[in-house]
C-alpha cells in the first residue's frame, strides 16, 4: 500500500467544523490543503480559523514556529471547484444529504483527474449510494473522521460496492500516513462505530422509559461500575439530541425497521422540544446558570453483615470473596448450587447474585436481590442492586451494606432484568459479533475502532471473551425471555460461539 505523497495536494470540501478538523490534520501531514466551500467567504474564514488553532498549538509547544509558517504557506482558500482540478484527495464534509453530495462529486468528477481519490466523511449515508451517480465509482471511498477529528486518532475506512481494492488501500494507507488508526469496513448502515454503539444509548433511554431508573442514576452506574467515561444521558446531550437520535434514525431505517435498532420515544420527545441539550442549555439535563446538578441516587450507610456464605463459583464477581474478607466480614464457603450460579447468601437466607438478565424475581427463592456486572469489582465505585418484590427491607439493607463495607456507593433501582451495565455490554457484545460474523469490520477493528472512537474501557468483543460467550448468550435469552419482542434475542453468531464457548477473538 502506497500513501498518497506529502507534496500532492488533499483539497476539503466544506468548511465547518469537520472540514476544518481534516484539513488541519492533512496540513500538519505536510500536504498543500485547498479548502472549498460553496457559501461565498466560508473557505477564507476556515483558513483564519484553521490558522488560527496552528498557533495556538506553537503556544502549547506542539507545533514549532517553522512548522506551522510552513503549514500556513500551504493553505489555500479556493473560489471556484475549477480551482480543485490538482487535487490527489478530495474528502467532502457537507450537509448530510445524499442529493447534495451525489450532486457534488458528479461535478468533482468533471474537474480532477481520473486518478484522484474521492472520499466522503458522511457518517450515516451509503457509501455505495453517493458513488452511485459517479462515472467512476471505484475510486470512491468514504473517510469517516470522528469530532475532534486533530485530536482523535480513528478513522473508518470504509469500501463501498463498487470501491475498487487499491483505492481502499490507498486511502488506508494515507490515513495511516498521517498520525490516525484506520480501521477497514464494508459499506453497511453505521459503519463499525455508529452500528456497535447503538445499545449503549438504547439500553439506557429503555430503562428510564420504564423508570428502572433516573438518567443521574444510569450515568454513573455505567461510568462508575462500568468504566465508560461518560454515560449515555450526558455523552448525548454533548453530542446533541437531534444529532445523536438523527443517527439512530438513520440506522434503525437503513436495517428496515429492525427492532434492536429501535429509537428512543424519550429522545425523541426532547428533539421536538428543542431540548438538544449542551448546545441549547437544557436536554436531560438542565445546563442553564443556577441549575442544580442531578445527583445519583446513592443509599445512606447500612450496617453490614457480620457473616455471608458463597455458593459456588461468582464467575465474573469471584473477586468480591477477597474483597468482603478483606473488609472484616467472615466468609463461609458453601456447596455449588444445582439450579444456576453461584450466589451470596445473607444472614436471613436472602440470595444476593450477579444478574443472569433475569430479573430477582424470577429466582428460584422470594427473597432474592440481584447486582451488576463491573468492569473489576475491585477499581469500581458504584454498584447497582436490583430487589425481589419479595426481598424485605432487613435483606436489602444488609446487602447495600456490605458492597458498602467493600467501598462501593450503592444505587437501587427497580427489578428490572439485566440491570444496567449487564444489560448494556451483553447488548454491546452481541451487536459486535454480529457485525463480524456479516464481515463489516475484522474482530480487531472492531474492537479498536469502539475503543477509539468511542472511549470504551475495553473492546466489545474483547469483553464478551473475558466473560464468556456462554454466559453473555443466557444473558441476552434471560433479557429476551422477560422483555416483549424480540430486541434482546442473541444473534446466531453469538450463539453459535456460546454452544462450543468459543471467544470472539
Amino acid at each position: 500500500m502506497t500513501a498518497i505523497e506529502p507534496g500532492r495536494t488533499v483539497a476539503v470540501v466544506g468548511t465547518g467544523t469537520m472540514g476544518q478538523g481534516i484539513a488541519q490534520v492533512a496540513l500538519v501531514a505536510g500536504h498543500p490543503v485547498r479548502l472549498y466551500d460553496a457559501v461565498e467567504g466560508r473557505a477564507a474564514e476556515a483558513a483564519r480559523s484553521i490558522t488560527a488553532r496552528l498557533d495556538r498549538l506553537v503556544e502549547k509547544g506542539r507545533l514549532t514556529v517553522a512548522d506551522r509558517d510552513a503549514a500556513r504557506a500551504r493553505l489555500h482558500p479556493a473560489a471556484r471547484p475549477a480551482e480543485l482540478a490538482d487535487s490527489a484527495l478530495v474528502i467532502e464534509a457537507i450537509v448530510e444529504q445524499l442529493p447534495a453530495k451525489q450532486k457534488l462529486f458528479t461535478e468533482l468528477e468533471s474537474v480532477v483527474p481520473d486518478d484522484c481519490l474521492l472520499a466522503t466523511n458522511t457518517s450515516s449515508l451509503s457509501v455505495t449510494a453517493v458513488a452511485g451517480a459517479l462515472r467512476l465509482p471505484g475510486r470512491f471511498v468514504g473517510l469517516h473522521f470522528f469530532n475532534p477529528a486533530p485530536l482523535l486518532p480513528l478513522v473508518e475506512v470504509v469500501r463501498g460496492h463498487a470501491t475498487d481494492e487499491a483505492a481502499a488501500d490507498r486511502a488506508y494507507a494515507t490515513v495511516a500516513a498521517w498520525g490516525k488508526t484506520p480501521v477497514r469496513c464494508a459499506d453497511t448502515p453505521g459503519f463499525i462505530v455508529n452500528r456497535v454503539a447503538r445499545p449503549f444509548y438504547a439500553e439506557a433511554f429503555l430503562l428510564h422509559e420504564e423508570r428502572a431508573a433516573d438518567p443521574a442514576t444510569i450515568d454513573a452506574v455505567l461510568r462508575e461500575c462500568g468504566g465508560f467515561p461518560m454515560g449515555p444521558f450526558e455523552l448525548t446531550d454533548l453530542i446533541g439530541q437531534d444529532v445523536n437520535e438523527a443517527v439512530t434514525r438513520s440506522v434503525y431505517e437503513s436495517f428496515f425497521h429492525d427492532p434492536k435498532f429501535r429509537p428512543s420515544l424519550a429522545q425523541r420527545r426532547l428533539v421536538e422540544a428543542g431540548l438538544l441539550g449542551r448546545k441549547t442549555g437544557r436536554g436531560w439535563f438542565d445546563y442553564r446558570d443556577g441549575a442544580d446538578k442531578p445527583l445519583p441516587r446513592t443509599e445512606e450507610p447500612c450496617e453490614p453483615p457480620a457473616e455471608v456464605a458463597i455458593h459456588g463459583d461468582l464467575g465474573p464477581a469471584a473477586a468480591l470473596r477477597e474483597l468482603i474478607e478483606t473488609a472484616g466480614i467472615k466468609v463461609t464457603r458453601e456447596r455449588a448450587p444445582q439450579d444456576g450460579d453461584g450466589f451470596i447468601a445473607l444472614p436471613d437466607g436472602t440470595r444476593l447474585a450477579l444478574t443472569d438478565g433475569r430479573p430477582a424475581s424470577a429466582d428460584p427463592v422470594d427473597a432474592s436481590i440481584r447486582f451488576d456486572l463491573a468492569l473489576d469489582y475491585r477499581d469500581a465505585t458504584r454498584i447497582a442492586l436490583a430487589p425481589s418484590d419479595a426481598a424485605g427491607t432487613v435483606s436489602l439493607r444488609g446487602a447495600i451494606g456490605l458492597f458498602q463495607a467493600i467501598g462501593k456507593r450503592v444505587s437501587v433501582i427497580d427489578d428490572v432484568p439485566g440491570l444496567i451495565v449487564a444489560r448494556t455490554v451483553a447488548m454491546l457484545v452481541d451487536f459486535a459479533a454480529d457485525a463480524v460474523a456479516r464481515q463489516v469490520a475484522s474482530p480487531q477493528d472492531v474492537d479498536i475502532a469502539m475503543r477509539l472512537g468511542v472511549n470504551y474501557p475495553r473492546g466489545p468483543l474483547e469483553w464478551g471473551t473475558a466473560l464468556g460467550t456462554d454466559r453473555v448468550c443466557r444473558l441476552l435469552r434471560g433479557l429476551q425471555d422477560s422483555c416483549p419482542g424480540d430486541r434482546h434475542a442473541p444473534s446466531v453468531a453469538l450463539s453459535r460461539r456460546a454452544r462450543t464457548k468459543g471467544g470472539l477473538l
